[in-house]
């Protein structure tokens, strides 16, 4: 009969942030198609135009989603029942701009943008520009945990360490993204030139696991 060791390689590392990624979300909203899809357009103009006036190339505002749906409303008629009327097109759009970890450009960005005729929902993040070493190491690190989990294992079992059998690695995508929040809730705050608040983002903590199967002897 097989002998088999099964073993959870575990690695955690701690990465400083390199990175600041703003997501945004533009919805635009009119009861003819053409018109909502010219405003959709306009206010993604506005929004390259807005980088633009800080040294970005509107090609670094990445479009990640569009979706256009028609939306109703609801309502009671006179009868005091419950209906639905068409209201027009829906256009949703989310566009993504990253660059190198420095806030006094997030403040100069977020002033264009500000200034600019469009209100884009914001959700500003850092993580890393590197990702795939940051995996790398990851992998090499989880590894090495298993490796010397097996080791001890059957050094204190008394058998000893055969072939590797089998490696289960889910390959899902590791969120590398710092805990740090950054909200703005008033626009007003972002239309001063001098608002360029002095934070340093939370190192991000990163974490992966390898399932080993090996034969012992």
């Amino acid at each position: 009969m097989e002998r088999l060791i099964t073993v959870k390689g575990i690695a955690n590392i701690k990465v400083k942030p390199d990175l600041i990624v703003i997501t945004m979300n533009l919805v635009s909203h009119k009861y003819n198609y053409d018109e909502t899809m010219k405003l959709a357009a306009e206010s993604v103009d506005a929004l390259e135009r807005a980088i633009e006036e800080v040294g970005f190339n509107k090609k670094d505002l990445k479009t990640t989603r569009f979706n256009i749906t028609t939306n109703y409303t609801n309502y009671y008629d006179e009868n005091n029942k419950y209906k639905s009327k068409f209201d027009g097109y829906k256009a949703e759009q989310d566009l993504k701009l990253q660059f190198d970890l420095d806030m006094e450009l997030l403040s100069k960005v977020l002033t264009a943008i500000a200034k600019s005729k469009v209100e884009p929902r914001f959700n500003i993040r850092f993580s890393v520009k590197d990702k795939d070493v940051i995996n790398e190491e990851l992998l090499i690190k989880a590894t090495e945990n298993a490796r010397s989990k097996a080791e001890i294992l059957t050094k204190a079992s008394r058998t000893t360490l055969g072939k590797l059998v089998n490696i289960d690695y889910s390959w899902s995508e590791i969120n590398i993204y710092s805990k740090t929040n950054y909200e703005i809730e008033n626009k007003s705050y972002a239309m001063e030139e001098s608002y360029a608040p002095s934070i340093e983002p939370d190192e991000i903590n990163v974490s992966d696991t390898i399932t080993f199967v090996w034969e012992i002897k």
